[in-house]
């Protein structure tokens, strides 16, 4: 049980990339913003349906498209919200962190 619960959080997802919000701004692939309200509120992303992550299983119906981007703020974040999304149907074509790790890393 430990072992599953250690899994879910902190082990990264596969198949999913980290890129740029512009990259995946087009009209197949739907924004998912899964940060809290008051992060979120400071920094909006245009065109993103905004569920924080504590909220998704009840308002998941909000999201209409296949194809999502998640915006998170930190892994642990995108890790849970991830494998939720694919756990109800939906494809996680890639997602973004705010503080831009990811992006950084490539870069490096």
């Amino acid at each position: 049980m430990i072992l599953g619960i250690i899994y879910v959080r902190y082990i990264p997802v596969k198949g999913v990339k980290c890129t740029s919000v512009s990259d995946s701004n087009n009209d197949s692939v739907q924004l998912v913003d899964i940060r809290e309200y008051n992060q979120s509120y400071k920094h909006p992303i245009p065109n993103a349906v905004n569920i924080p992550i504590a909220y998704l299983k009840r308002h998941i119906q909000e999201i209409t498209g296949c194809q999502l981007h998640v915006i998170a703020s930190d892994s642990l974040e995108k890790n849970i919200g991830i494998r939720l999304l694919r756990k109800k149907g939906y494809n996680v074509v890639g997602y973004t962190l705010i503080d831009n790790h990811c992006l950084k890393n490539k870069s490096a």
